[in-house]
């Protein structure tokens, strides 16, 4: 696939389909648009309206399994930022990625689980899709989830 292609074409090419929006847990929304930049809420690993794994990474949750989480987050990201965006083709630069991390007391691998994440958008928006990340450890994060991604984007 060529750098021009547009990032649904990518995704497509992945064999993945942006998912529906999930829906707010508490009283936000699921992202937020300020002149050219979309701010997503923190997103979960829902696919189908289950988590895909609960538990602390480095105990209950291994990292690959972790890091397939972290795509499923981004994933769900993507489609907040979409919906207020005008469309994933819409999205013109991934600007931040926030990762947190669950973790075991033990666990250090917080940044190879975010790559989970940094990795699929890469894939998605080529250059475009280089970003500046922070990946964090957490006690727990909403409904016992391993991962938790949050993205900042430019649009058009």
């Amino acid at each position: 696939m060529s750098e021009s292609a547009a990032p649904s074409a990518r995704l497509a090419d992945r064999g993945l389909t942006l998912p529906d929006v999930v829906p707010p847990l508490a009283a936000y929304v699921p992202a937020s648009r300020a002149g050219n930049l979309v701010f997503t809420a923190g997103q979960v690993p829902m696919r189908d309206g289950a988590l895909l794994h609960v538990g602390k990474v480095g105990a209950e949750v291994s990292e690959a399994d972790a890091r397939a989480c972290a795509e499923q987050c981004a994933l769900n990201a993507l489609a907040a930022a979409a919906s207020v965006a005008g469309g994933l083709d819409a999205i013109e630069q991934i600007v931040k990625v926030v990762v947190y991390v669950a973790s075991a007391p033990d666990f250090v691998g917080q940044p190879a689980v975010a790559n989970g994440a940094s990795e699929l958008l890469g894939a998605v928006f080529g250059d475009a899709g280089q970003h500046a990340r922070s990946a964090v450890g957490a006690a727990s994060l909403p409904l016992d989830a391993p991962v938790e991604v949050e993205l900042v984007v430019r649009v058009a």
